[in-house]
């Protein structure tokens, strides 16, 4: 009984490498884009909260 030794090429590692990065560029940028097309609420009111002087203090 012999064993053979399988060895792949280097040319395979690297295309896979590439398709696997290309597939998952894809699938980020569209979940960037569906996010994007979502409408979340906003509100509607400017938020404005007086702070008084009085609360301030210099440091030196």
């Amino acid at each position: 009984m012999q064993f053979n030794k399988n060895t792949s090429s280097g040319k395979k590692s690297i295309i896979g490498l590439v398709v696997k990065s290309i597939f998952g560029l894809v699938i980020v940028l569209g979940v960037v884009l569906i996010l994007n097309s979502i409408d979340f609420p906003a509100p509607k009111k400017e938020i404005q909260k007086i702070i008084p002087n009085e609360n301030f203090k210099i440091v030196k």
